[in-house]
């Protein structure tokens, strides 16, 4: 900040209303042990009364996995395929090309893969999610035709 900012601030200060600043006290609103005190909402706490319900394990919300491939594709052979398809592409090295969902284009070898993702080594190394991947190619596959 710079002098005019800074006697600008001291001219004029900003000024809160000290109605609208709450400050959170550790401990408020929680009464000592044995003592009916007012809780924060303003009602009484009655230490005989029954403590809540708490949800027992079968009373749980279920609960949500990422996946990237859905488990009804793990057995086809779609994904037999796929596996094979990328451990022949690494043991060759050869040059792929990944086309991502956004439009990106990134260009390297394999290096490893597993269900959800693929590393690639080329200029940079990536780790590219599977979900990302609208398609890929062998570099130098697509857009050479055969001479006539």
């Amino acid at each position: 900040m710079n002098k005019r900012g800074v006697q600008n601030f001291v001219q004029n200060p900003i000024r809160v209303p000290s109605a609208a600043v709450e400050v959170p006290v550790f401990g408020a609103g929680i009464p000592a042990l044995g003592a009916s005190a007012p809780s924060a909402s303003g009602k009484k706490l009655d230490p005989a009364a029954p403590a809540r319900k708490r949800r027992t394990s079968s009373e749980k919300l279920p609960q949500k996995r990422f996946t990237a491939v859905g488990l009804e594709d793990l057995g086809t052979s779609n994904h037999q395929a796929e596996l094979f398809y990328l451990q022949k592409q690494i043991q060759l090295q050869t040059q792929m090309i990944f086309i991502l969902e956004d439009g990106t284009r990134v260009q390297g070898v394999i290096e490893w893969y597993d269900r959800n993702s693929i590393k690639v080594r080329g200029k940079l190394r990536m780790l590219i999610y599977k979900t990302a991947i609208k398609y890929l190619y062998k570099a130098g596959e697509i857009g050479t035709a055969p001479e006539a």
